[in-house]
């Protein structure tokens, strides 16, 4: 049995499958998925899960070293914004890159897969880029 709180077997591996630089967008319900971008739909219902929980669970498991965030969140101010601004003062985030929304929604197209929550507030959206443990 896994000691950390990540229990989805997709994800887990998908994460354990990441080298350094690649991409993990976690979304929104309504964020595009891109044609051939793998994607690990969470999405239970509107809500399950939230942004938050899935980001810290998935930041359980994954070294962080940098990540993209659109413009556009810092100006709707999201109930997910107290959380990424906390985690990005802790350091968990790593360097933050600001990009446009529709700069973020390309970047998906990179990513090696697309997380998919419940969450129904509008640019609840980041794209995670891993780093090295070393």
């Amino acid at each position: 049995m896994k000691k950390t709180s990540l229990l989805n077997a997709e994800l887990s591996a998908a994460i354990a499958r990441l080298g350094h630089g690649d991409i993990i967008v976690i979304g929104d319900a309504g964020m595009p998925i891109p044609p051939g971008t793998p994607c690990i739909d969470l999405a239970l219902t509107a809500g399950v899960p939230d942004f938050v929980t899935t980001l810290k669970v998935v930041l359980s498991e994954m070294q962080v070293q940098g990540h993209l965030l659109a413009r556009e969140t810092l100006e709707v101010t999201p109930y997910c914004l107290k959380a990424i601004e906390a985690l990005s003062a802790e350091g968990e985030l790593g360097e933050r890159q600001l990009v446009s929304h529709d700069e973020l929604k390309a970047a998906c197209r990179t990513a090696r897969v697309q997380i998919r929550t419940g969450e129904c507030r509008p640019y609840s959206n980041i794209a995670l880029i891993a780093g090295v443990t070393f």
